[in-house]
């Protein structure tokens, strides 16, 4: 690594410390990489990676200020119908 970019910190973090990043475990990470509901990822020789601000604006994406406010955009992590299809009365097989 050249000395130049040795002091920067990281900008991407594995799965591990990206969940850590988030006050999730891993596992839930990787359940949100699965059914899409989660943070934007990277695939890097094989490798999933995590940018930091891409992990910040999803943890924003479920911001709140009250319990009375909406509910915020972050889904769970489980499978969810695509919108058009809960919003058209038809179910997806």
């Amino acid at each position: 690594m050249s000395a130049n970019l040795a002091g920067l910190p990281p900008r991407f973090l594995r799965t591990p410390e990206a969940a850590r990043f988030l006050g999730l475990s891993g596992r839930t990470l990787e359940k949100h990489r699965t059914y899409g509901t989660g943070p934007a990822y990277r695939k890097l020789g094989g490798r999933v990676v995590y940018a930091i601000d891409d992990l910040q604006a999803w943890a924003d994406r479920g911001a709140v200020t009250s319990t009375s406010d909406p509910r915020g955009a972050v889904l769970p992590a489980k499978r969810h119908e695509p919108t058009t299809l809960v919003q058209s009365g038809r179910h997806a097989r």
